[in-house]
């Protein structure tokens, strides 16, 4: 086994990696860029070594660098993560050559699989079902027209080189085909360097369901079984279960031995993931085969008791496979959730800012079984996380806060399991999809396993509704939180006698009545206030013609959890004043409200409503218009991307184009103002 290794990642990967190696006994080597000088990656491991600036292909794309700090540290091993460099057949091949181990497959491999159109005329070869399609090079868009025509619409547009559902397009009527085309090629180009793209039929209602494969260097294979990764938003991921629901021991073997043999057809070593389409019969595809970890891999870990990352090292180090198939079993159902700072209610835009909350479920950081054989349950909680309070989540690397993961008996007990664990989960500063998942874990489809990729864009009005009045049982705990930091702030600034004079109390005494007062509060910029009635032992919280008592309240600032009774019923809520904003984390969700103290200031610019600005940092990379361009309600105006995914900026009304403010190629800030429009009156 190798003694110190070079983690060539950041974020949780590199966290998770890191906590292996610290079990194993292996030293480990971080690498960061500017932005990520204090990050958590690099206080978990022995040493770290600064690479450059925060963009990625000015850091943690530095092939030449990280070799030479990985020669420097006298490191014998570079674990690549996912992403980056782990599925760069160059960076594998200069690893080996400069006698360092690479932990992933040969690159022969890498390079194989890299191309998903030679990918899929290996796979033919191999006898893997494939969907009918087009994976030629001629890249003329004529030419692809026609072949998306025979093919037939609705059809899918893929990045040849892509990956993580960028460069991805799904086209239904042969009109739209050139936009849609050339879309998908810059954002090709700009994420991977290379706008060459496949064509296949797109599969109405389709299930992704991927494979976790493991061979050695002594030519043994095997499949570790099956993850459903079928709930996704824009082609990305946003939950994954293992096994898949549904799934018959038949078919299970029929698609772990077509995963073999794709593995075996290239000569596979090391941990991979053989992507298949499934259709609602059961009937099943090739995708692509990823070289690499997956994001999704602790559902497995979960499910057959073993630590994939310590197989990855094993492997590497020459040993043979530490199980045999026939004795891996499934036990019990795992469900992971992504947890990313984006703002759901905004197209699941990228968010970023300061954590300056957080608190996640009670649970394991990483749990393991180091042999897999039979013993007691898995910890039911377990979060991969990168990041701590205080931590920045910035717009050059993905937007991932944690992976939150829950083990169950069955699939019922996992979900429950999981939807107590989101109830659990803080998070003040950038917006997050926390509420999206919650709904989600609840939806009715997801209940019944009714899944296919479209599932979140079908249950759209569920998971993303319109705003409410919070009822006043949820302002009623607000106006609590409000009330007990206030008792809380005079109990501090008070001294001496002074702690004991009436006057300085704050619980409502007057000298001949006690206080009436008003909690403005707003939701969504709403006004929703509440009425508070001081009275000796609590207070009454009242709202037109219904009213709630709330008393016993006992508030801890450093836990930031409040607790007391509303009306008949104990509560317990995790209470935090950002600004003008109260969050309140209760058991059944986050809920946010406007509160401005009675002496702050209130008052601001109002914001004209036709400017149209930058959602989130970003560069323009193409315009669509020209000044004074008369242009119609939702006409596409400029192209921006951010965080490799491209985001249209269209026209709010019927009107003319008085000015755009930025060329392509410039960079933005979140809210700058990119055109000034007139509507037409």
């Amino acid at each position: 086994m190798f003694s110190k290794i070079l983690i060539a990642n950041r974020g949780e990967i590199a966290c998770r990696v890191a906590a292996t190696a610290r079990r194993l006994g292996i030293r480990t080597v971080a690498v960061y860029s500017d932005a990520d000088a204090n990050a958590r990656h690099v206080a978990a491991c022995d040493e770290a070594w600064r690479l450059g600036p925060a963009a990625a292909r000015e850091s943690y794309l530095r092939a030449e660098l990280i070799l030479a700090i990985a020669r420097r540290t006298g490191a014998e091993a570079i674990h690549p993560g996912y992403g980056f460099l782990s599925e760069n057949e160059a960076f594998a091949r200069a690893t080996s050559e400069s006698g360092i181990v690479f932990v992933g497959p040969p690159p022969a491999a890498i390079a194989a699989m890299g191309s998903k159109s030679a990918a899929k005329a290996l796979m033919e070869r191999a006898g893997v079902p494939l969907v009918p399609g087009y994976h030629g090079d001629d890249q003329e868009p004529a030419l692809l027209a026609r072949e998306a025509a025979r093919i037939g619409f609705p059809v899918l547009i893929k990045a040849s080189a892509g990956g993580g559902g960028k460069g991805m397009r799904i086209v239904e009527r042969a009109d739209v085909f050139d936009a849609m085309l050339a879309s998908c090629k810059r954002e090709a180009q700009n994420a991977f360097g290379d706008d060459t793209v496949l064509i296949e039929r797109y599969v109405t209602r389709p299930r992704h369901i991927e494979v976790q494969v493991f061979a050695d260097g002594h030519g043994n294979y095997v499949h570790l079984f099956e993850r459903d990764c079928s709930v996704q938003r824009r082609h990305q991921k946003v939950l994954e279960e293992a096994p898949a629901p549904g799934m018959t021991d038949e078919r299970r073997r029929a698609m772990g031995d077509a995963a073999v043999a794709a593995a075996r057809a290239v000569g596979y070593v090391g941990a991979g993931t053989v992507e298949f389409i499934a259709e609602q019969s059961g009937r099943f595809y090739f995708m692509e085969m990823n070289t690499r970890l997956q994001v999704e891999h602790p559902v497995t870990e979960m499910i057959t008791g073993f630590d994939l990352v310590e197989w990855q090292l094993r492997v590497a180090a020459g040993e043979p496979l530490p199980a045999t198939q026939a004795s891996l079993r499934i036990r019990g159902h795992a469900i992971e959730a992504r947890v990313y700072a984006e703002n759901p209610d905004k197209g699941f835009l990228p968010s970023i800012g300061v954590l300056r909350h957080l608190r996640t479920p009670a649970g394991a950081a990483f749990s393991h079984t180091v042999d897999g054989a039979a013993h007691d349950e898995p910890a039911a909680v377990r979060v991969d996380s990168g990041v701590r309070e205080g931590d920045a989540i910035t717009p050059h690397y993905d937007p991932m806060i944690a992976k939150l993961i829950v083990w169950g008996r069955d699939r019922e007990h996992a979900r429950a399991r999981m939807k107590q664990a989101l109830t659990g989960f803080e998070v003040v500063g950038p917006a997050t999809n926390v509420g999206f998942l919650s709904r989600l874990i609840d939806c009715g489809a997801f209940a019944r396993a009714e899944l296919d990729t479209g599932l979140i864009e079908h249950e759209k009005a569920a998971l993303l509704p319109a705003p409410e009045r919070p009822p006043l049982l949820a302002r009623a705990i607000a106006a609590a939180a409000v009330l007990a930091g206030e008792a809380d702030d005079a109990a501090r600034q008070a001294h001496g006698a002074a702690r004991h004079d009436p006057w300085n109390l704050r619980n409502g005494w007057r000298p001949s009545s006690w206080l009436l007062r008003t909690l403005p509060f707003d939701a969504a910029g709403e006004p929703c206030p509440v009425q508070v009635e001081y009275a000796p032992r609590g207070w009454t919280v009242r709202d037109g013609d219904d009213a709630i008592c709330i008393a016993d309240l006992r508030w801890s600032p450093a836990e930031r959890r409040l607790r007391g009774l509303v009306g008949d019923r104990a509560f317990e809520a995790g209470v935090v004043l950002d600004g003008e904003t109260l969050h309140l984390f209760m058991a059944d969700g986050h809920l946010t409200l406007g509160y401005a103290p009675p002496l702050a200031h209130v008052g601001e610019e109002d914001v004209d409503d036709a400017k149209l600005t930058a959602p989130m940092p970003g560069k323009v990379i193409a315009l669509m218009v020209e000044r004074g361009a008369k242009v119609v309600r939702g006409q596409p105006l400029l192209v921006m991307e951010a965080m490799k995914m491209e985001h249209t900026i269209n026209a709010p009304a019927d009107g003319e184009v008085a000015a755009i403010l930025y060329a392509v190629g410039e960079q933005v800030a979140e809210g700058a103002q990119l055109v000034e429009f007139a509507a037409r009156r």
